[in-house]
């Protein structure tokens, strides 16, 4: 634990899952000023002076550390570590994709990184291209995911660990004590949880996105493909019955250029909510240093 929490620079070895749709300097900085890692979510940032705004507007709110997740494939991501690293911003994540080309500027730049992966060989291939440390995420988490098959968090937490001798953080399923004892258990360093804050006071989700993620039943998300990769969201009247018709094909039926409106106004016969498989778990919107003070108890 250690070992992660003097990359990260906070008091608790809990990261917060960046999700793009409510990119919330203040959420960030009150999950920062509560003792974990506020992260920005840059992976679709298209403008270096957006990533500068966004960064110093959660500067404005919290001295504490904060970071930010970039996806590999995403062009500006040298000019977006420049502006992090101008903010006084020491770690980030990285995702979607092979990190060996950006770890070499990263570390230039004074930064460390952790980067994400879905399984055991992705793993070890980013060891192997220079990261600081690894964020898994299993089957059972929000956000995009893989068409390829995926382990859960049992599984693939304590694989990961017995190969790598970077520090692992484990990610999905995870919204209270119990999740992040377990997690420890299992041979993470620490956690990174993203529907719990996001169904939080502080949150900037919309009233509607939050209550499906306190509605949301045992076994109420489902896998949506979306052509060469799927995501966890939660199944509403529309796509439940989108479903159960062998004729409707859902990779034609919804369009990831729709999420910011959809999230954005809980208007999810447009795009289905995202959250992760922990949202049954989930039965009350609580502040953010509850979450995480009892977390940690």
């Amino acid at each position: 634990m250690s070992r992660l929490l003097d990359i990260l620079g906070c008091k608790y070895p809990i990261i917060q899952g960046p999700i793009g749709a409510t990119n919330s300097p203040k959420l960030v900085a009150e999950i920062c000023e509560a003792g974990a890692f506020g992260m920005l979510a840059m992976g679709f940032i298209s403008n270096a002076e957006e990533a500068k705004r966004l960064a110093r507007d959660v500067r404005e709110l919290t001295d504490k550390p904060f970071g930010a997740n970039l996806m590999t494939m995403n062009p500006l991501n040298p000019e977006i570590l420049e502006v992090l690293a101008e903010s006084g911003v020491k770690t980030v994540t990285t995702s979607a994709g092979s990190p060996r080309n950006l770890y070499p500027l990263l570390h230039e730049l004074g930064m460390k990184g952790l980067h994400v992966m879905l399984a055991f060989s992705y793993a070890v291939k980013a060891e192997d291209a220079g990261v600081d440390g690894l964020v898994v995420s299993g089957a059972e988490s929000g956000g995009l995911r893989s068409v390829n098959p995926e382990s859960s968090n049992m599984i693939l937490v304590p694989l990961v660990v017995d190969h790598v001798k970077v520090p692992v953080v484990a990610a999905g399923g995870i919204a209270d004590s119990r999740g992040y004892r377990a997690a420890l258990a299992l041979g993470a360093e620490g956690v990174q949880v993203g529907t719990r804050f996001l169904a939080s006071e502080e949150s900037s989700a919309p009233k509607a996105w939050k209550e499906a993620i306190i509605n949301c039943s045992d076994g109420g998300t489902t896998l949506l493909p979306l052509g060469n990769m799927m995501m966890r969201v939660i199944v509403n009247p529309k796509l439940k019955a989108q479903m159960s018709d062998p004729e409707t094909d859902l990779a034609k039926e919804y369009n990831l250029m729709n999420v910011p409106e959809a999230w954005g106004k809980g208007n999810f016969d447009l795009f289905p909510a995202g959250a992760g498989q922990i949202s049954a778990r989930i039965h009350e919107i609580k502040p953010v240093r509850k979450i995480i003070e009892e977390m940690v108890s």
